[in-house]
């Protein structure tokens, strides 16, 4: 257990995580050949969707030695959609090692990763890249590190060299240099060059300050002017980096395996190892894939004991035992069977009946509490329904091997719009389980815009006779109800009042009148929606003893709210959803005139910390559709928000032929 390593690289997109991946695996021996991301051939970047649009869309695992330490690397998306396997990655991790580029510097996602990472205390440690390309700058994107995640972010290295001409790295614990060829990926070592000298040892003496203070032994001792070696500095390091209150940067290129041994040598030896508890085989669960062939394979760590194959472990949630057949590691797509995983291992098992991502399986009787990983709330919908209309009941259990790979897509029947709903995190997040559906599951859908379900309800109270009569060649059909329809307050639904007396209609055909009614309110109003916040009272009526039933009353009732309703000052209410935004303060000018051009009512707005603001508005649902989308756009990236419903408020006058007109086109 103290030679494992579980460490997730992270970070904004195109910061070069899965190429670093790739060079870890590439000068640790496991693959003898790097695999580009611009050609689809890396081994974390695996999925057709990856290899189409050059971006991760899901966690990998990529195991690898060095050192005598086993290393298990989690590369993980960098892009905002997924950041839902970036909390599950976090969650099996021991080190979180954010990957910045020395070009574009801090970026959003680097921040929201920190956070996620600094809410869970996890340690961390910060790996400059792609200092080989025009406009890098370490200077500069260490200046942006420490301003943005403070006084612990503590330079373990100095590039030599900028752009083209970056060639290695000053260690400066050892005061040393390492030069690289630019191809084996193995430095050499030597002396720090001249023009260096002086700024390595300012850093220097800058890093050690940083690293003795918090022991106390150390600090006293170097506040005595007394030497301290290099593995006493290393083994305080160490103890600052398990805190997570020391956060080392190193630095280098992937691309040209300038640094990347120094890193897989600093996981190794700096790096903390699996905290485990003792007792019976547990097992945490953070991510499932879902495979056409081989089916569900869950990727677990192991919290403490062995799991050995062919156990058998209690579910935690479903309660049910699952035995373990297939053993295996994983490094991307590829499994090799193993007999047994460690306590604070990573491993892989397929075929379990009914283990999803976020169980916890354990020996019956084990005590074991793990927090729930709960996935992130979807933002942004689509409409779908199978193109082939046998497909339906294929459709729902793709949909539900889709949730089991990615907890993060939300499934809902909306019952009063009759869609069903794909919530994701995003465009590219919903595009792409689209095309999981048809490549995994074989089930072609059709997407359309999510109806809002719009109401209508009445202003005023009016009176009508609804009589239906018709007759045939038998019994004829015959029904007079009086109803008097009258507006409710917002929220209040369907009242009926039976006000008959004297025996105008028999008692028996009273709920048939009621129900002729509720029937017409719910199948639409004057518009199509249905009809919400109004009282009806029958109040009189006529029947004939032969050819009245309950059909014939049915019928009156609903031809009778009809009539009243016309006379009643109809209108059109659509729901109104409270909105919540949290962004930095410099977009709130921005963020309120997004949401007064949204028709957005802006009911209050506070400093929340952390150079936050949070705005809660009541907006038009219709309006905030694809408000996950302008957000991004508006914040770059950097705004969060959550929605739910609050009211039906009355449609604008000159909204409702719009509305009205696009309800009839859906129609035909």
């Amino acid at each position: 257990m103290s030679k494992i390593r579980n460490v997730a690289l992270v970070g904004h997109g195109g910061a070069g995580k899965t190429t670093l991946a790739e060079a870890l695996l590439f000068v640790g021996g496991a693959i003898t050949r790097m695999g580009r991301v611009e050609d689809g051939t890396t081994v974390c970047d695996f999925d057709p969707e990856e290899q189409k649009r050059t971006i991760s869309v899901s966690l990998a695992l990529a195991p690898f030695e060095y050192d005598g330490h086993k290393i298990n690397v989690i590369d993980t998306p960098g892009y905002a959609d997924f950041v839902g396997d970036v909390a599950a990655a976090l969650r099996a991790a021991d080190l979180a090692v954010f990957v910045v580029s020395a070009v574009e510097g801090v970026e959003v996602q680097t921040e929201t990763a920190w956070a996620l990472a600094e809410a869970q205390g996890i340690p961390r440690a910060i790996f400059v890249n792609k200092l080989d390309r025009e406009r890098a700058s370490f200077a500069r994107t260490l200046d942006q590190l420490k301003e943005r995640f403070g006084a612990g972010v503590a330079p373990l290295e100095l590039p030599i060299g900028e752009e083209a001409s970056f060639s290695g790295v000053v260690d400066l614990l050892t005061d040393e240099a390492v030069t690289y060829d630019g191809t084996s990926g193995k430095g050499t070592s030597g002396a720090v060059p001249d023009d260096m000298a002086t700024e390595e040892h300012k850093v220097h003496d800058a890093l050690v300050e940083g690293i003795v203070v918090a022991d106390d032994a150390l600090m006293e001792r170097y506040l005595d002017d007394e030497q301290l070696t290099t593995p006493e500095l290393e083994q305080a390091l160490a103890k600052g980096i398990a805190e997570a209150s020391v956060f080392p940067v190193l630095c280098g290129s992937a691309t040209k395996l300038v640094g990347v041994d120094r890193l897989a040598h600093f996981i190794a030896e700096e790096g903390p190892a699996p905290s485990v508890g003792d007792g019976p085989p547990a097992a945490f669960v953070f991510k499932t894939i879902v495979d056409p062939y081989v089916g569900r394979v869950n990727l677990f760590k192991v919290l403490q004991g062995s799991v050995d194959q062919d156990a058998n472990l209690l579910n935690g949630r479903t309660m049910s035992e699952e035995r373990l057949h297939q053993l295996s590691t994983m490094r991307g797509k590829e499994q090799q069977t193993v007999k047994s995983v460690s306590a604070g291992d990573i491993g892989a098992v397929a075929k379990l009946t009914d283990t999803a991502t976020g169980d916890v399986l354990a020996t019956r009787g084990t005590d074991i509490e793990v927090e729930p990983l709960d996935p992130p709330n979807p933002t942004l919908a689509v409409a779908i329904k199978a193109k082939n209309k046998g497909d339906e009941d294929k459709l729902a259990n793709a949909l539900h091997r889709l949730q089991d790979e990615d907890p993060a897509i939300r499934i809902e029947r909306n019952p009063e719009t009759h869609q069903t709903l794909l919530w994701g995190m995003g465009e590219t997040h919903v595009g792409i389980a689209l095309e999981k559906l048809s490549r995994k599951f074989g089930v072609e859908v059709q997407t359309d815009d999510v109806k809002v379900a719009y109401r209508e309800t009445i202003t005023e109270t009016a009176e009508a006779e609804g009589k239906y009569k018709k007759q045939t060649g038998g019994h004829g059909q015959f029904g007079v109800a009086f109803v008097r329809i009258e507006p409710l307050e917002r929220g209040s639904g369907f009242e009926f009042v039976d006000s008959i007396v004297g025996g105008a209609i028999p008692r028996q055909f009273i709920p048939a009148v009621e129900k002729g009614i509720a029937e017409t309110m719910s199948g639409g109003g004057l518009h199509g929606f249905p009809v919400v916040d109004v009282r009806v009272t029958c109040f009189d009526g006529k029947y004939h003893p032969v050819d009245s039933s309950e059909m014939s009353f049915k019928m009156a009732g609903s031809l009778g709210f009809k009539e009243a309703m016309a006379k009643a000052q109809p209108i059109l209410l659509e729901p109104i959803s409270e909105l919540v935004v949290i962004a930095p303060e410099a977009y709130q000018g921005d963020l309120m005139g997004d949401l007064n051009s949204k028709r957005g009512r802006i009911q209050g707005s506070s400093a929340i910390g952390n150079g936050e603001v949070e705005v809660v508005a009541l907006v038009p649902t219709s309006e905030v559709l694809r408000y996950a989308i302008d957000l991004r756009s508006h914040t770059q990236g950097r705004g969060r928000f959550t929605l739910k419903h609050s009211h039906y408020d009355p449609v604008p006058a000159h909204m409702v032929d719009r509305i009205t007109a696009s309800l009839v086109e859906a129609k035909s």
